[in-house]
């Protein structure tokens, strides 16, 4: 019996996947549970693990566009092996008489050396064994230089050769089109800000260790960025909410989306709820997505639906960038590295962990002192930790 391989459910709005790899050979031996299969759609890239054990028959190939609840393979059951039959089904047979004993024979006299067979050597080692130490060939005289042409000019390589031309990922070609279709949709301004640290690093080294023993997760500062964001879009609902023909559309909750690099390009998995969770449960779930969005697991209902995103470049080394919207949102938070760099503290330099942020948002409907005002609620509320904890 034949279990069929499906192509699952895509999501909102995604009608196709592409074959991206098989994990397994044609005719390979697969197990339960095992996965077998990596698909790419126009958000994501996800595995799919083998419902039963037995034989893999690949149906759909490396590259082909499949849609949901195709079938891109089969999974034979293997037939179980034939049993051994049990000495009651055997017939009896009647018991043999015994044989005579043999002959006895005297033992074979010893060989002479001489009629001993003789092995046979290889040509090539007969050879080198004859060849005495006198007949080693010898150095050939030296000669006296030759003049040498001149060397012809260095010739470049054709630049076919130089270069490797490879298909875009279906995930890349998606990536690809959406960031321009923001840039052409929406008016998208970006405003900045400086937030110092200090205060918050202090807090975070003071706690860490007993925040983790108390919730099992570590206190990232991500999810402390992200918990700032959300009393600051409660102030400013307008930075959550989209354009949607001449409506706008205000959302009551909170999706964050939170910008991950993986091997195959960006992805945006969205927290859902985020107003309603606590930092540990922030993180918490900041953590899992991430982990599964890098190893190929995440699903497409958690790539949908977000309000708006935060991206961190700091942790490639970006000191200050421009983030683009991801459409629909009108609104994207661009974190940056921390630096320590000298500023002006009562009146006195002083040497502060600085971090640039970035705003970028739709002016069609978010106004620039809407966009300043929000941005500079969130620095507030990090560089004074205590507002977060009060809500003030």
């Amino acid at each position: 019996m034949a279990t069929d391989v499906r192509i699952p459910p895509l999501g909102e709005s995604v009608t196709e996947a592409v074959v991206a790899r098989w994990f397994k050979q044609d005719g390979e031996r697969v197990d339960a549970d095992e996965p077998i299969l990596e698909i790419e759609t126009e958000k994501a890239a996800m595995e799919i693990t083998a419902e039963a054990s037995g034989r893999l028959q690949i149906v759909e190939p490396v590259g082909a566009r499949v849609a949901a609840g195709a079938v891109v393979a089969r999974i034979e059951a293997e037939q179980p092996a034939a049993s051994t039959p049990s000495t009651q089904d055997r017939p009896v047979q009647a018991p043999r008489a015994p044989a005579p004993p043999p002959a006895s024979t005297p033992p074979p006299a010893s060989t002479p050396e001489r009629e001993r067979p003789r092995v046979v050597e290889p040509a090539a080692a007969v050879a080198t064994a004859r060849a005495a130490p006198e007949e080693r060939p010898q150095p050939a005289p030296e000669r006296s230089p030759q003049p040498t042409a001149p060397a012809e000019p260095r010739r470049l390589r054709r630049v076919e050769d130089e270069t490797e031309r490879v298909p875009m990922s279906e995930l890349r070609r998606t990536i690809a089109a959406r960031l321009v279709e923001a840039q052409r949709q929406a008016a998208i301004l970006t405003t900045f800000n400086e937030v110092d640290l200090g205060e918050l690093l202090a807090v975070r080294a003071r706690y860490r260790e007993r925040f983790k023993t108390a919730h099992g997760v570590d206190l990232g500062l991500v999810s402390l960025f992200a918990h700032a964001t959300v009393l600051a879009l409660h102030e400013f609902p307008i930075v959550n909410a989209r354009i949607d023909g001449t409506d706008i559309v205000y959302h009551r909750r909170v999706h964050l989306g939170v910008a991950v690099a993986t091997p195959r390009g960006l992805v945006v998995p969205v927290v859902r709820g985020a107003d309603t969770l606590t930092i540990a449960d922030l993180e918490r779930a900041i953590a899992d997505l991430a982990t599964r969005a890098r190893g190929g697991k995440i699903t497409p209902d958690e790539l949908a639906g977000g309000t708006f995103t935060i991206t961190n470049g700091g942790v490639f080394g970006s000191l200050l960038s421009t983030p683009l919207l991801n459409p629909p949102q009108s609104g994207i938070l661009g974190m940056h590295k921390i630096q320590e760099r000298p500023v002006a503290v009562g009146g006195q330099p002083v040497i502060r962990p600085m971090m640039y942020v970035a705003l970028s948002y739709d002016h069609r409907l978010v106004d620039g002192e809407q966009a300043v005002r929000f941005l500079v609620r969130v620095k507030e509320q990090l560089e004074d930790p205590t507002r977060m904890l009060l809500e003030v």
